[in-house]
Formats: C-alpha cells, sequence, structure tokens
C-alpha cells in the first residue's frame, strides 16, 4: 500500500489542508492519505493547540465521506512533543509492507534539515514536497548533505504543484474571534462545530 502520512495541528483544518492531500493522493497515485494531528508541535511549544478531542471531531468531519483519507491519533496517543521521525518508525513498525510518504509544503523544506533526526525522516518516507504558486522555487539542495546527492535527486522528483489557496489555521482563529465570516474557508461542517462550541473566541 502506498500510504501518504500528512501532519500538523489542524487547528482547525481547512480546505488548504484537503487540497494538499487530495493534489498528492491523486498525483502520486496513494492509497490512503493519513491526518496525523500533532499533539504539541515542536516549533509552537509557547502556544499549544485547542484540545485533541476539538481537533479530532473537526477533522472526522472534514474528511468523512473520502474513502482514502483516514484520521490517525498516533501523535495524539502518544502525547508529548511530536517529532516526525518517531511517528514514522512506529507507522513502519506496526505496517513493515506499507511504502510510506511524508507529506510537506515547500515552506517546510527549508526547515527539514534543522528537524529531529531528517535523515531517518528521508530514510523511513519520501518526502511529497508541495509547492504553490505564490512561494519561491524549492531548493532542495541542502538535502544533499542529510541523504546524499542520489536520494535528493528522487526525492526532488515528487515535487507536487498545488492551485494558490491562501489560508492558514492562524488567519482562520484570528477572524474566527474578529467576528468575521470563515464560510469557504473550512468545510461547511467545521465551521459549525467551532459556533457551536464558541472555539477559538476571545
Amino acid at each position: 500500500m502506498r500510504l501518504g502520512i500528512l501532519g500538523g495541528s489542524f487547528d482547525p483544518i481547512h480546505y488548504a489542508h484537503l487540497l494538499m492531500a487530495e493534489c498528492c493522493r491523486e498525483f502520486h497515485e496513494l492509497d490512503e492519505v493519513w491526518f496525523l494531528p500533532a499533539f504539541l508541535a515542536p516549533h509552537k511549544q509557547d502556544r499549544p493547540a485547542i484540545d485533541p478531542q476539538h481537533r479530532i471531531e473537526m477533522l472526522n468531519l472534514a474528511i468523512g465521506g473520502h474513502d482514502a483519507f483516514r484520521l490517525s491519533t498516533l501523535e495524539l496517543d502518544r502525547g508529548g512533543v511530536s517529532y516526525t521521525a518517531e511517528t514514522l518508525r512506529q507507522i513502519v513498525a506496526s505496517q513493515p509492507e506499507v511504502k510510506l510518504f511524508f507529506i510537506m509544503g515547500a515552506d517546510s523544506l527549508s526547515e527539514l534539515p534543522n528537524w529531529r533526526e531528517p535523515d531517518q525522516i528521508c530514510q523511513l518516507a519520501t518526502p511529497i514536497v508541495v509547492a504553490r504558486p505564490d512561494w519561491p522555487e524549492p531548493d532542495f539542495a541542502p538535502l544533499d548533505e542529510i541523504v546524499g546527492k542520489q536520494r535528493r535527486i528522487e526525492i526532488e522528483g515528487y515535487l507536487t504543484n498545488m492551485s494558490l489557496m491562501q489560508l492558514s489555521s492562524g488567519s482562520i482563529r484570528e477572524r474566527v474571534r474578529a467576528g468575521a465570516s470563515i464560510r469557504y474557508r473550512v468545510p461547511r461542517a467545521v465551521e459549525k462545530y467551532i459556533e457551536a462550541k464558541r472555539l477559538y473566541q476571545s
């Protein structure tokens, strides 16, 4: 099975997350894409996400009905700071027959050398780097020192383009706090959940 992993805080999930997953699923013929919410992202330890149960509910609402999309609570169940290499090792140990792909934005590629065990990440899974028209051309060269030139060239072959969609979870939280509409930025069911639970309000 060809399995794509899309990690993040998903606080909240929005249409750009879903489009990224679908573009990668279709272009690289992935059998499944797992949405894997972090318990605590390493770069967001000073601003933890909302209660995991809310993020689980919103993810289930957003991906429901898509046969290839799944929710994985591996990092939530493990607790603590969520490190990608640790998670990928856990998946490989439980499903050694699966071919893993790790979906990431082009903005994260430049930071990958600073992640914990970046060499292990690139060995356990093939990164699928997603570029957008408003971002600079991704620079894969720093990967040479981590995985070697041959593996870097292989990873570069999985570069995937995505249509421009200017969305971020932070901007959605700001709009909610300001009392502005988030219609068509998140799935309608997620919008109503945020409204019903009064999430992200001051």
